[in-house]
């Protein structure tokens, strides 16, 4: 027993369709670390781009630690921003000293009377043109301003967006 042609057709025509419909399109967003460089004397208890945390940063410090994960479109495109969101100690290392319980925990009244001074920021930046999507990199600046880049560059190598300093001199920042 055969089978007829018109089925031979049918069917190769079915698997054709099954096969396209099983090719993976390349997705538009794609995972990315989530890293933060301080330039400035305070210190940025915790931030969010887009949603997802970055590490904690001291004063100065940064590029040292990802977290996972925040995501970035595959393709640059015009008008690309991200929102950022922190929470910045301005004197996180007080001249008097602040009184710890035996397990080095900070005294709760201290803490309270410390983490009064914490301020909240949130921002809208641009993100600037990228070749090859990569880590969400913040910079946090002098005067409650923040960069960020999506890119595959390393910070302080050529094509890299930004040029910042790694220690930024507190300036006199405008009032808002």
């Amino acid at each position: 027993m055969g089978v007829s042609r018109g089925a031979l057709v049918v069917s190769t025509v079915l698997v054709a369709l099954l096969q396209t419909g099983c090719v993976s399109k390349e997705s538009e967003m794609l995972g990315a670390p989530v890293e933060g460089y301080n330039h400035t004397s305070a210190a940025i208890n915790r931030f969010t781009v887009n949603g997802a945390g970055g590490p904690n940063l001291g004063p100065y410090s940064g590029g040292g630690g990802q977290v996972c994960c925040g995501s970035v479109p595959r393709y640059w495109r015009p008008g690309l921003r991200a929102i950022v969101e922190w929470e910045k100690d301005p004197n996180p290392r007080p001249v008097i000293p602040l009184k710890r319980n035996k397990y080095g925990s900070l005294d709760p009244d201290d803490y309270k009377k410390h983490a009064a001074n914490y301020t909240s920021h949130r921002m809208v930046v641009d993100i600037p043109l990228y070749q090859e999507a990569g880590t969400l990199k913040m910079h946090f600046l002098p005067c409650d301003q923040v960069s960020v880049s999506a890119d595959n560059n390393f910070y302080d190598t050529p094509g890299y967006p930004y040029n910042f300093p790694r220690k930024m001199e507190d300036t006199e920042c405008p009032k808002t």
